[in-house]
């Protein structure tokens, strides 16, 4: 499976590619069907399709099935977010159809119900929440912390019902970088400790109150020191002493999750090499999107080259 990742000479080669045309056709080399290069809804169309390729080959193969349930569940959500959003109108474009919830069908039976009980009940009960709080609020980002804390407690239930610790250890440095992604925003934004509260989630290596004391006290690279985010950490503060970009903060928080990913190369087989094989694959699909939008819009070679993320081979 491996020698069907799109490898960092191939990305190198996409990024010299005189066209964007050029680019796409060294997609077709590791696999991805022919697209337009011009058009963003054919782009990901194709990202879909290879994602659903790998699923397909994954059931398939994979000694727990149940594993690849735990990456597919992010579409779920993400799925349910925008459709809360749409408040009823058409959202498909939106939508991710690599979920366990077929995503037309969750947009219809909403829109045909204006309920969430076909969902399964942890889910539903999120949507439920996230559209409450939308409805009284008006704020997304309030009702879509709401919805990814009831995701990142449902895929470490599912990471530590397959009893696989490599499997638990990725999910909570997912978590880690999603709260020290939002410690850095707040810092950015000047906003309460009591505001960040609400978009912290637990289950970190980094508790909820240490990222909290890591806003409050400025001790982020404290906190995070002995931690994979290290690196990301230092980057954050510096971004928000300095009033900076975040991109270079970003690409180093998904390359620390992607790190934990990697360990599974030292391990000849088993389910962590399943696992690090899906997260390769979720990696790859991001820095495709990250090349080929670059390239529709002619951004410099080295512009895009400095927002990929590290890549499993």
């Amino acid at each position: 499976m491996e020698r069907n990742l799109l490898d960092r000479g191939r990305m190198e080669r996409m990024l010299d590619a005189p066209t964007a045309a050029e680019a796409a056709r060294i997609l077709t080399e590791v696999g991805y069907e022919a697209f337009d290069p011009g058009s963003e809804s054919g782009l990901n169309r194709a990202l879909l399709q290879r994602r659903l390729d790998l699923f397909a080959q994954l059931y398939r193969y994979a000694p727990e099935p149940q594993i690849i349930d735990v990456f597919k569940l992010k579409y779920d959500y993400h799925n349910v977010k925008a459709v809360i959003k749409s408040r009823g109108t058409d959202v498909s474009h939106l939508l991710v159809d690599a979920g366990r919830v077929p995503a037309e069908e969750l947009q219809r039976r909403y829109r045909e119900t204006g309920g969430w009980d076909f969902l399964p009940p942890a889910m539903a009960q999120a949507a439920k929440e996230g559209q409450r709080v939308l409805a009284e609020t008006g704020d997304p980002q309030r009702s879509d912390a709401l919805v990814d804390r009831a995701y990142f407690a449902e895929m470490l239930d599912m990471a530590r019902k397959t009893e696989c610790a490599y499997l638990v250890d990725y999910v909570r440095a997912m978590i880690d970088a999603a709260n020290l992604r939002s410690v850095i925003r707040t810092l950015r934004m000047g906003r309460t400790p009591a505001f960040l509260q609400e978009f912290l989630f637990p289950g970190g290596s980094v508790s909820v109150d240490s990222a909290l004391k890591a806003a409050v006290n400025g001790e982020v690279e404290q906190v995070y020191r002995t931690t994979a985010l290290r690196r990301a950490a230092q980057a954050g503060k510096e971004a928000v002493e300095a009033g900076g970009s975040l991109t270079a903060f970003e690409k180093l928080c998904d390359d620390a999750v992607m790190a934990q990913a990697g360990k599974a190369r030292r391990i000849p087989f088993g389910v962590e090499v399943v696992i690090g094989f899906v997260a390769a694959r979720e990696t790859e699909v991001s820095n495709v999107r990250i090349i080929m939008t670059g390239r529709m819009a002619e951004l410099p070679a080295d512009t895009i080259r400095e927002r990929l993320r590290e890549s499993y081979v």
